[in-house]
């Protein structure tokens, strides 16, 4: 029987494998991340500012001004939402619509600030997709673990039958 080798961790964007033991330039990895994530969101929403202002200024009416910005809102909270499942949880943890990437495409590039902002929330509590990775990282060493253990003498093995 050949002998196999642990499991090793899926790296992570901007991260790498440092996120296992939060080693060397972790916490400096961490710090940028969060700034460049601020920085993005800052720079996003005032470019979407920029584009519905461009509409208001076009004395459209109200009614298109409302829906606008209702538009804009709702594609901003569903972008959150699936962004904040994906790095938390992971991509399948999507069910539905929220899991087919060409239903929700229009509505992410739309609501790309808020997928900013949960990338910035989540990126000051740990790397963005490091909880799903741990969980199956873990999982994947305990499960390494138990193959690895020998079986005791006896165990597993039926008695005769009379």
């Amino acid at each position: 029987m050949s002998e196999q080798s642990a499991p090793s961790p899926e790296p992570i964007r901007f991260f790498g494998t440092t996120w296992v033991a939060h080693g060397r330039g972790y916490w400096l990895r961490r710090v940028a991340v969060s700034a460049g994530a601020l920085v993005a969101t800052v720079v996003g929403a005032l470019l979407m500012r920029l584009g519905v202002q461009g509409v208001f200024i076009s004395s459209s009416g109200a009614l298109v001004n409302t829906l606008l910005v209702g538009a804009v809102l709702v594609c901003t909270a569903v972008a959150a939402v699936r962004a904040w499942n994906v790095l938390s949880k992971g991509r399948g943890s999507l069910t539905g619509w929220m899991a087919e990437d060409r239903s929700v495409a229009p509505m992410l590039a739309i609501g790309f600030v808020g997928a900013l902002a949960v990338y910035f929330l989540r990126s000051l509590a740990e790397a963005p997709g490091e909880a799903e990775r741990r969980a199956g990282y873990e999982q994947a060493l305990a499960a390494h673990a138990r193959r690895r253990t020998p079986v005791p003498s006896g165990a597993g093995r039926r008695g005769k039958r009379r």
